[in-house]
């Protein structure tokens, strides 16, 4: 009851000052939509409760503005579930902690802001109590904060970004130094729970060859995790000699792109691919990009169509409409929710009972990231060490060994990555995502 009169006096709040500065309907339903999504976690640190007095906090990163939210409010759940599972208390009882989940897009944008990632990556830097920043979901911001937060000490876990050149040494790209441009200290301060780009781009390359595509055209966003995932298939593609009859950049602001499918039509020979693959979000046009193929080209039968994880999301079936999307193909790294350990099972029993169930493929990781943060505070704390200290807390998270954790057993090594590399493929059927078969690194 306290929880529904906390959110409707703050809701309440926001109507009345949108009404009195003049703000759009479409404004207000924005910043309503805010309130609700962050509401819960409010209360939570308002009602949380520690015998010792001190205090860490943890603040997220995440778009919860435009399509991608679908997604990220998952994560934002995930996060909120494993901290009350342990009474948002760490180091036993002596430490409360405090979760703020930050807003990483903008309004005007519609997707994720640099200004705006720049100023929370400030924030948490200025806020002495945070010892851990989950996110971000974009890998073009993670490129922006990792400095910021290395700079402080600040250990940055990542649900979401999956650029190889974020910390693969001979995996980004080396005309800007990748990835040692992002570590200007020289130590590292960022980890990420999902496996990267350079394995999903390559287990996507060898399923549409398995497929049966021979003449691939691959488009892509033009953004940092968009266009790289792109270029790893592309090559991918290349090296087991597929054709691929065009790669190009969209804009992501286009009306439409019939003009481009009229010519993607036509690009084997008179005919058209076999399949397109698209480097992209979904917040960058991604539903409009595949309504106008299909009116083109037909159903996805006739031309295959496959993306990564970040189209892996029912916004994506909603936008494009699920007779449009039937058959579309996604990688996600992971196994399907099904093929989860028994902590995975427990996590979805437990994200089901709080909130509902879900889908979304990055709720479990939110999860983990979550639990490899605590982890490493309550290490801290076993090791006799202050868990305010950021340093110890970064340290603690690069320590992380055989973590059972829900995504299953899984380490970091000393770039930052996740031992895990398993991807599962997925295609749309009836008007949701459905597993096809988990996919091993080779």
């Amino acid at each position: 009851m306290k929880k529904t009169l906390v959110v409707l006096l703050v809701v309440a709040g926001v109507l009345l000052a949108a009404c009195g500065t003049g703000a759009a309907p479409a404004q207000v339903a924005t910043k309503v939509s805010e309130v609700a999504t962050k509401a819960p976690e409010v209360v939570a640190t308002k009602v949380s409760a520690a015998t010792g007095g001190g205090t860490v906090k943890i603040v997220s990163s995440l778009p919860l503005t435009g399509a991608s939210l679908t997604q990220t409010d998952t994560i934002v759940k995930s996060i909120q579930l494993k901290l009350k599972q342990i009474g948002n208390q760490v180091c036993g009882g002596k430490y409360k902690v405090v979760y703020e989940s930050m807003d990483d897009a903008s309004a005007a944008l519609g997707k994720w802001d640099p200004a705006v990632e720049t100023e929370n990556a400030n924030k948490a830097v200025s806020d002495k109590s945070v010892v851990a920043y989950i996110g971000t979901f974009n890998s073009g911001a993670a490129k922006l904060s990792i400095p910021i937060l290395g700079a402080a000490n600040l250990v940055m876990v990542s649900p979401a970004n999956t650029y190889p050149g974020l910390t693969k040494p001979g995996k980004g790209d080396p005309k800007v130094g990748e990835p040692e441009v992002y570590y200007p200290n020289k130590i590292r301060n960022y980890t990420r729970v999902v496996a990267a780009d350079d394995i999903q781009g390559a287990v996507a390359a060898n399923w549409a060859n398995s497929l049966g595509a021979k003449a691939v055209y691959i488009l892509d966003d033009a953004e940092l995790y968009g266009k790289g995932v792109a270029d790893v298939f592309d090559k991918s593609a290349k090296e087991l000699g597929m054709t691929v009859l065009g790669h190009e950049s969209i804009d992501p602001k286009a009306a439409d792109y019939k003009a481009l499918m009229e010519k993607i039509n036509t690009s084997n020979n008179g005919n058209p691919p076999d399949l397109i693959y698209v480097g992209m979000v979904v917040d960058n046009n991604a539903a409009q990009l595949l309504k106008d193929k299909v009116a083109v080209m037909g159903d996805n039968t006739k031309v295959k169509y496959m993306g990564p994880d970040g189209v892996q999301t029912q916004a994506f079936i909603d936008g494009a409409g699920k007779d449009v999307a039937e058959g579309a193909y996604a990688t996600v790294g992971g196994v399907p929710n099904d093929k989860l350990p028994p902590v995975g099972q427990q996590y979805l029993k437990d994200y089901a009972a709080e909130y509902g169930p879900t889908n979304e493929p990055y709720a479990v990781y939110g999860y983990d990231a979550a639990g490899a943060v605590i982890k490493a505070i309550e290490d801290v704390c076993a090791a006799g060490k202050d868990p305010t200290d950021r340093a110890a807390v970064r340290d603690a998270v690069f320590a992380i060994k055989n973590f059972d954790g829900a995504l299953g057993t899984w380490s970091f090594d000393a770039n930052g990555d996740t031992s895990l590399s398993d991807m599962t493929g997925y295609v749309v059927k009836g008007g949701a995502y459905a597993p096809v078969g988990v996919f091993k690194a080779k």
